[in-house]
């Protein structure tokens, strides 16, 4: 039985560590892996150190990509005067799907987060603060979860890009749409009152 297998339970842990897995999900994926016919597993080997091999960051965004600079930084119809700042390359996966920004990105790779011993040195905060200071930039939008740590890194940000004469903004976090105010959290009510605009 599988329950006694080493080799199972290793599996599973590595599963485990993928985002969003937990362990009844990590134990379907080893099933599914285990029971799929071998060339599928070895498909999912290949596709994985493909995509290792050929991606990388970005040198100027610091975004995922298979070309350097990505295609966004080398985009000329791209306004390089705004920047929005991500925590990770699905941020920026997330914004780039909904068409309405035209500007460029930074991703951080993470956020602050001291009891982790996460500092802005183990982010990409310094070529951030280079990219701003070499000029052109007008405004960076902060796009940082409405976490504590993402808030923690939004007002960091703001204090040092602020310091250097650019404008610095928020995204809003409310309501989500399709959603009734009845299931929203006091946090993100708050954010839905205070990031309000004028129709």
């Amino acid at each position: 039985m599988l329950t006694d297998s080493p080799a199972f339970e290793q599996l599973i842990d590595a599963l485990r560590r993928l985002p969003g897995i937990g362990k009844r999900s990590a134990e379907r994926l080893a099933l599914h892996l285990l029971g799929a016919p071998g060339n599928d597993a070895e498909t999912l080997r290949e596709a994985i150190g493909e995509a290792r091999a050929r991606v990388a960051t970005c040198s100027v965004c610091c975004d995922l990509t298979e070309t350097d600079p990505c295609s966004v930084c080398v985009d000329e119809r791209r306004d390089r005067s705004t920047v929005c700042v991500v925590e990770h390359p699905s941020g920026a996966m997330a914004i780039e799907s909904g068409r309405a920004y035209r500007g460029v990105y930074h991703v951080l790779h993470g956020v602050l987060d001291p009891l982790e011993g996460v500092g802005p040195n183990e982010l990409t905060v310094e070529k951030l603060l280079a990219r701003v200071e070499a000029g052109g930039v007008k405004e960076v939008i902060v796009a940082t979860n409405a976490t504590a740590e993402g808030e923690a890194t939004a007002m960091y940000l703001s204090r040092r890009i602020g310091a250097l004469g650019v404008a610095v903004s928020r995204i809003a976090h409310g309501v989500p749409m399709g959603s009734g105010l009845e299931f929203a959290d006091n946090v993100t009510l708050t954010r839905a009152i205070e990031g309000r605009r004028r129709l």
